[in-house]
């Protein structure tokens, strides 16, 4: 696949700069975020363990209580998104784990999230690919990657990877033929509720005949199983995800050079 200007500016949405000035959050000496001053401020005013620090802001309490109540701060404020019960890494920027905090405070404290995709081919080299649910929070009833969620705390990529074939499509890794690393993706851009820091690893395996997708925890609307003619013309129309397009772009591109 050539470079389309629709591609150049996918990839430039993916690279993106703050809308307004972050400063770095570190956790000892960890760096594991960035946070907006004025926010930083509020926190430290309300008695939370944050203080600034030579430009940046300081947390004062190695713990993961710590990082429980900077998360129900933003909870309760308005300033996370949907409180979702999980607790997701964090890491620095080697990838170290330092403590793990609740999903909906990430963004607004900038913490580096981890992904996983999986592009998934039909025997005959077509794709399949999921329709998000009309309920999700985030880009509802867009296409996606056949499979793609973010790995938890205390899992390995491959943990996550095989969680979420089977979460979202009702599939084994080990019925799957072909499964190969397809490199990584990194996004950084702003978003409603802060800062998205995303490191992504991609996967792509092929669906023997025999099976087919089947959603096992209702955040999927449906499946298709289309030509690469069909993919393009969707990638290029907008119907994708930001991540799912520059992905199936990528797997796209791999396969006209081979």
């Amino acid at each position: 696949m050539n470079d389309p200007s629709w591609l150049d500016e996918l990839r430039r949405r993916a690279a993106q700069p703050p809308l307004r000035p972050r400063e770095p959050l570190r956790l000892g000496k960890a760096e594991i975020g960035s946070i907006e001053p004025g926010v930083g401020q509020r926190m430290a005013d309300a008695g939370l363990p944050l203080r600034p620090e030579d430009g940046a802001w300081q947390i004062t309490s190695h713990d993961d209580d710590t990082l429980a109540d900077l998360a129900q701060w933003l909870h309760e404020q308005g300033l996370a998104s949907r409180w979702r019960g999980e607790l997701l890494p964090v890491t620095d920027a080697q990838g170290r784990a330092h403590g793990a905090i609740e999903r909906a405070a990430v963004r607004p404290l900038g913490i580096t999230t981890h992904a996983v995709h999986l592009v998934g081919r039909h025997a005959d080299g077509r794709y399949w690919v999921q329709q998000r649910a009309f309920d999700k929070a985030t880009d509802p009833g867009m296409w996606d990657t056949l499979v793609g969620g973010l790995m938890a705390a205390g899992e390995s990529v491959m943990t996550t990877l095989e969680r979420e074939t089977w979460e979202e499509a009702g599939l084994r890794l080990a019925e799957l033929d072909g499964l190969q690393p397809l490199g990584h993706l990194q996004i950084r851009r702003p978003v409603d509720e802060g800062y998205m820091v995303e490191r992504a690893t991609l996967f792509q395996a092929v669906l023997p005949r025999r099976l087919q997708p089947a959603n096992q925890d209702g955040e999927v609307a449906g499946f298709a199983c289309v030509d690469a003619a069909r993919l393009d013309a969707d990638l290029a129309a907008g119907r994708y995800t930001l991540e799912a397009a520059l992905i199936h772009a990528h797997a796209r591109e791999l396969d006209t050079s081979r």
